[in-house]
């Protein structure tokens, strides 16, 4: 049944839901402005929203729209499928950096280079949030996490995944790529809004990372979450629009 056939009010957000994530996690803010721009734009009736395994998997309930649950990587996929399908539909493929960029990666890459006409947005907290902690693709250099006690050792490991970078340099001129960062919630709902207006019009692929807190595993208090954040995260990963039309480029 759609939005407008319940008594539920058009948005697209549930305000009295409450989200389920650890405190300070930086999913809730994330999925506030992701709702907020849906609703600006009007979409709730033709936005489908798929969720990976993983922290993300919490907002499986989150809104008040059809949603998918997919197996741990196959987000991408699943909400391919269905625009295919249905052309008419917007779709939303939400999953963290583990599922983006380590199982998920073969499909990340395909559908950034086939252009498909979704919005995939990833939420980096350089761990596996749900599982304890583990090291992900996106550890920071000497990072220390459940499967790295003496921190990530880029020799052994690999440097962190630079995804937006990585789906700028393959995808079409029609797509759309940036980074954003919880520290930075206006940039943020633009990228994401930029984003979504870019599938809505049916232009291209459509990516942005979020910069996210994970306070519960980073084992940090809150002074200490927000400089990992903005100092050290940023440090790595560069913020910013990676791939922009010419008219949405920022001064």
């Amino acid at each position: 049944m759609s939005a407008s056939e319940t008594t539920m009010p058009k948005s697209w957000r549930l305000e009295t839901k409450p989200h389920k994530f650890c405190p300070g996690c930086g999913h809730g803010l994330v999925l506030k402005v992701l709702g907020q721009v849906v609703d600006e734009l009007d979409i709730q009736e033709r936005a489908v929203f798929g969720c990976d395994i993983g922290c993300s998997l919490l907002a499986w309930d989150f809104f008040n729209i059809d949603s998918v649950q997919t197996h741990h990587g196959r987000t991408t996929p699943v909400i391919t499928g269905i625009v295919r399908a249905n052309p008419s539909l917007i779709g939303i493929a939400y999953m963290g950096d583990g599922g983006g960029y380590a199982i998920g990666s073969q499909h990340l890459v395909n559908a950034a280079n086939r252009n498909d006409k979704i919005f995939v947005l990833l939420v980096n907290n350089t761990n596996y949030g749900m599982t304890g902690g583990q090291m992900a693709p996106t550890t920071l250099p000497g990072q220390i996490t459940e499967t790295t006690p003496y921190g990530r050792d880029v020799d052994e490991t690999g440097s962190p995944t630079l995804g937006p970078e990585m789906v700028a340099a393959i995808s079409s001129e029609t797509a759309y790529v940036a980074r954003g960062t919880v520290s930075n919630m206006s940039k943020l709902k633009k990228f994401i809004k930029r984003a979504m207006e870019n599938v809505v019009a049916g232009r291209g692929f459509s990516f942005v990372e979020v910069l996210a807190t994970c306070p519960t595993n980073w084992r940090t208090n809150a002074r200490d979450t927000w400089k990992f954040l903005d100092e050290d995260m940023k440090k790595y990963f560069k913020v910013g629009e990676f791939k922009t039309l010419p008219t949405e480029r920022e001064e």
